[in-house]
């Protein structure tokens, strides 16, 4: 039983006691001398022969933790029914609730809330079925899709374990932009019944948060979506990336005054969140990428099985390089990685250009650890939060919902994406610039009103908003 918890933290035990073989001091024993600190104590059931206590435990570390468990474990008469740390305690029901925004007190509320009154509103959406955005929740709420088989780095685990990630989903929505949002975890990979569930229950929702769907199926999905709903459709995993991805490029350029018309890109991880990093960039500006995957580099002409290599092959590598990650790092100005540990090496960093930029965001180990770059390149980011310049796509999402939202946005265009990815870039002000600090935090209270803010502007300006914009 291996738990990943933090140095100094709390576990629950939970024991079913049998006491004609071991008393209690025996325990308490057992888990002193393996290490831990009874804290607390408490009965959660009793029996005539058998109780069950919750033990609140001191560790150090998980290796501790292991150690208290096994020492439990080989005492007679005892059974160790549960063992939970502070994180699995903060998931204890869900992390969410739905609640009223008015009270119901007496008969009169009853009756206008619900029945009778209600009928009156349910008839005004019915002849004017865009009255829903201002009389239901609609107009605030966003459904998080997955069907669990793409679930952070844990791979195909299904909609049952990718709950608690879309629960927190809707914690971080409803935190930093306001949005509510409701988890949804479809029991189906197929792509067309994953397509016609969303289609079914689009009616109650502003928005559609797609959410850790394998690739390549979630492209179709997204695309088939986008074309057929009346409300944007948002992939997090592939665009929220991106965005991200490019206000730290952004600002990492800036830094080391490089433009990024004129700098060699390489990419590492041809999959989702590569082809729309390289989309998003192709539409900032960039001219010269070259995506490496394990064939090597993605060269036009060639065909792939995989039918968007195909088209990443004929939009980018505009001298047709060939080879594998080291054949063609030669000379690039930045590296960005999506896709696994170990793939980048210091000897690579040493064929890269001065004042190199490395964005290695594979998670949970990126590309190259940042220890093993350092003094090898300028900028460093990763996808991690106990480094410098994590490229979080929290900074992304709910700011841009918040604004599709408020415009009441059909869909979600390339120009709204770049007016997010600078927006978020802007946050980091021209004093605050450094080497270590290319990205907001997550927590900056002004990123989500400037993603939304500026969302809502590039929403007019391309024509999606369908809300009437209020004059100055």
């Amino acid at each position: 039983m291996a738990l990943s918890i933090g140095s100094g933290t709390t576990i629950v035990l939970r024991l079913e006691i049998d006491h004609k073989h071991t008393a209690f001091g025996h325990i308490a024993a057992a888990i002193s001398d393996a290490g831990g600190d009874i804290v607390a104590i408490d009965v959660s059931r009793s029996g005539r022969h058998t109780t069950t206590r919750d033990i609140t435990v001191n560790v150090q570390d998980s290796q501790e933790t292991e150690q208290v468990v096994r020492a439990v474990e080989r005492l007679s008469g005892v059974q160790v029914v549960n063992v939970s740390d502070q994180t699995f305690l903060l998931h204890l029901g869900g992390k969410i609730e739905m609640t009223s925004k008015v009270s119901i007190k007496n008969r009169d509320d009853l009756s206008r809330v619900y029945t009778p009154g209600v009928a009156r509103i349910c008839q005004a959406i019915h002849e004017r079925p865009e009255r829903a955005y201002t009389l239901t929740v609609k107009r605030n709420m966003v459904a998080v899709v997955s069907d669990g088989s793409a679930v952070l780095g844990l791979g195909n685990i299904g909609p049952l374990a990718a709950m608690p990630v879309m629960e927190g989903k809707a914690m971080l929505f409803k935190q930093f932009a306001g949005v509510d949002a409701v988890p949804i975890c479809l029991s189906t990979q197929d792509p067309e019944e994953i397509i016609k569930t969303v289609k079914a229950i689009a009616p109650s929702f502003g928005g559609i948060n797609l959410e850790d769907i394998s690739s390549p199926r979630c492209f179709e999905i997204e695309q088939r979506l986008v074309e057929e709903l009346d409300i944007p459709v948002f992939h997090d995993d592939q665009h929220g990336t991106a965005v991200v991805m490019l206000a730290g490029l952004y600002n990492a350029l800036k830094l080391v005054g490089k433009k990024l018309e004129t700098v060699k890109i390489v990419f590492t991880g041809i999959g989702a969140a590569g082809i729309a990093c390289t989309k998003i960039l192709l539409a900032a500006g960039a001219r010269h990428i070259i995506g490496v995957d394990k064939q090597g580099a993605l060269v036009r002409g060639n065909e792939y099985d995989h039918p968007a290599w195909n088209w990443y092959a004929n939009h980018t590598n505009p001298q047709a390089e060939t080879g594998r990650l080291r054949d063609v790092i030669a000379g690039a100005d930045v590296f960005i990685g999506v896709s696994g540990p170990g793939v980048l090496s210091q000897d690579d960093l040493r064929l890269m250009s001065p004042n190199a930029i490395v964005f290695a965001m594979a998670n949970p180990s990126p590309e190259i650890m940042p220890e093993e770059a350092e003094n090898l390149v300028r900028v460093m980011a990763t996808g991690r939060s106990d480094y410098p310049n994590q490229i979080n796509n929290v900074l992304c999402f709910p700011g841009l919902f918040r604004g599709v939202l408020d415009c009441r946005a059909s869909r979600i265009t390339e120009e709204m994406k770049l007016a997010a990815a600078k927006a978020i870039a802007s946050a980091v002000s021209e004093d605050e610039l450094n080497e270590q600090y290319i990205i907001p935090s997550v927590f900056h209270p002004d990123v989500a009103e400037r993603v939304k803010e500026a969302v809502i502007e590039a929403a007019y300006a391309t024509g999606v908003a369908r809300r009437r914009r209020e004059q100055p």
